[in-house]
Parts: C-alpha cells; sequence; structure tokens
C-alpha cells in the first residue's frame, strides 16, 4: 500500500486536467514518430508583456530536465511555439541540444517559431510547417530596432553630409539618440546571427553536401538582411522557406502525424491560455519544466 507522501506526489505528477490532457497527446505523437518528442512552448500571444516568455538561459535548465533518461539514440523531435529572445542563450541551447542529439533532430512548428526560434529550426535536420506556420526574419534587434536598420541609417547619414554638409543640423538630432560604439555593436551583432545561422545550416541541414555553405549562404542573404525582410516580425510561410532553399516537411504530407501535432499544439494553447503557466518545456513521458507566475514548477 503506498504511504500517505507517495500519493500526494503521485496525484502532483498527474497534475491538473490541462496537464493529463496535453501529455496524453505528447505520448501519442510520440508513439506515432516513434522519436523522442519535446515541447517547447512560450505564453507571450496569451500573455504579452510578461517577463521570461522569450528565449533565455534558464530554458537550459528546462531541457537538461527534460531529457535526462531519454533514449537519445531515436533522436528528437522538438515543437517550437516561440517569439525568439537572447542570441547568446540561443547559440548555447544549439550547442547543448547537438551535444545530446547530434544531427537527428527534427523540428515542428504548428504555429510560430520567430526570430531566435527560428535559428533553432535551422539548426535541425529539417522542419515540419503546415500551411498555417511561420517562421520569421532572424536579424538581431536592439532595444526593438533591428540592428541592420541602424547600420542603414548611419551609412544615409554618412552618405547624406558628405554630398551636402547643410544636413548635418538634420542629422545630428537624428544620431545623437545612439551612445558612443552602438554602430559597432550592432555590426557585431548582425556578424555574431549570421555566423550562427550559417554554421547551423552547414552542420544541421546541409550536413555532408558539397555545396552546403553556398546554400547556408543564400538562406541567410534571404532571413537575415532586414532591407529584405522589411520587419522582424514578418511571417515567412511554409511554400516561402522552401523557396528560399530550407528543408520543409508539409505537414499535411500525413494526415494521422497532422492531426497528432495540432492536438498537442491545441492542448499547449488551451493550457497557456487558461493557467498561470508562461514557458513550457516537456518530454513524452510526462516530465515538465513549467514556468508560472515567477516561479518554476517541475514534474516527472
Amino acid at each position: 500500500m503506498p504511504s500517505w507522501h507517495e500519493i500526494l506526489n503521485e496525484i502532483s505528477q498527474l497534475g491538473g486536467a490541462h496537464d493529463v490532457i496535453r501529455r496524453k497527446y505528447i505520448a501519442e505523437l510520440s508513439e506515432k514518430s516513434g522519436r523522442n518528442t519535446i515541447i517547447y512552448y512560450s505564453g507571450w500571444l496569451q500573455k504579452p508583456g510578461l517577463s521570461g516568455t522569450e528565449v533565455n538561459d534558464n530554458d537550459k535548465n528546462g531541457f537538461m530536465t527534460v531529457i535526462h533518461l531519454l533514449d537519445r539514440t531515436k533522436g528528437l523531435d522538438l515543437i517550437l511555439h516561440t517569439p525568439g529572445g537572447e542570441v547568446a542563450a540561443t547559440e548555447s541551447l544549439i550547442d547543448y541540444l547537438k551535444a545530446m542529439f547530434a544531427n537527428n533532430i527534427r523540428a515542428i512548428v504548428p504555429q510560430l517559431a520567430m526570430s531566435a526560434g527560428t535559428m533553432i529550426a535551422c539548426a535541425c535536420k529539417e522542419i515540419v510547417m503546415g500551411k498555417h506556420s511561420s517562421l520569421g526574419p532572424v536579424d538581431p534587434q536592439f532595444r526593438g530596432t533591428p540592428a541592420h536598420g541602424i547600420k542603414e541609417e548611419f551609412e544615409r547619414a554618412y552618405k547624406e553630409i558628405k554630398i551636402d554638409q547643410a544636413k548635418i543640423p538634420v542629422w545630428q538630432p537624428i544620431l545623437a539618440k545612439y551612445p558612443p560604439a552602438f554602430v559597432g555593436e550592432c555590426e557585431k551583432a548582425i556578424d555574431w546571427s549570421t555566423e550562427i545561422v550559417t554554421e547551423c545550416l552547414k552542420t544541421g541541414m546541409f550536413e555532408g553536401e558539397a555545396d552546403a555553405e553556398e546554400k547556408a549562404k543564400a538562406i541567410i542573404s534571404e532571413i537575415g538582411d532586414h532591407a529584405l525582410t522589411k520587419s522582424h516580425s514578418r511571417h515567412l510561410s511554409a511554400q516561402k522557406c522552401k523557396d528560399i532553399g530550407l528543408k520543409i516537411i508539409d505537414l499535411e504530407s500525413d494526415q494521422d502525424f497532422q492531426e497528432k501535432v495540432l492536438s498537442v499544439h491545441h492542448a499547449c494553447i488551451h493550457t497557456l491560455s487558461s493557467t498561470p503557466a508562461f514557458k513550457m518545456i516537456e518530454n513524452q513521458n510526462g516530465v515538465a519544466f513549467m514556468q508560472i507566475a515567477k516561479q518554476v514548477v517541475i514534474q516527472g
């Protein structure tokens, strides 16, 4: 007979109704694919303005929790729903996932994987997207302003002032809003982001291909240049992602698989909408790292 404490632990592990339903569908998806399945979900749409919904270094603790004891030879299906976040944290997370699963990682994007989320997807061997799915540009941002845009503004000011010094009074208050060395930091951020995505594509999606570097450079020129993408929030459809050279698998190509993926997605969105949870990292065994109202609850 289990003790009082053991029964309490069992109740805690089962969680509430949202947890039970979500875990049921994650397990069914993993059984269908025969692969480890981890959700990485942010509630930025349900809880706008809340700190911590972005990709950050604390997420590494979550992935360490849910990857522990998994049979890593089965590979990983990583279900992404994120607005993006810190470049340094993203690079570190990619390095960790690659160390755990090598190149046997498949990204699944049921709705949105923007910015740093797109960077993570580009580190995978392929990306599963539906007609309703979107990736986004990977151009780095400074205080909500595109680094490319800041660099372009300075270059335009330089050209106009060089031609006509009467433009100095026009440009002076505009340029004065930026602190010293800010343009240089923007240039470094652009180079850093470009290097990460290029390397991810070369060693992940195009591993072993003779023209891997050329393909990677062509893709980063499309998704990393603010002048082309126009807006950091631009949504890139599955077809657009195919057109620029990413390896995209159509979610609709397998009806049963599509239904299982969308069931997981809907269960996750219901959890984020109806509970205090704002970040969820969870595997097919019900081991979860949930961030709830500034508290971290580890279940499993």
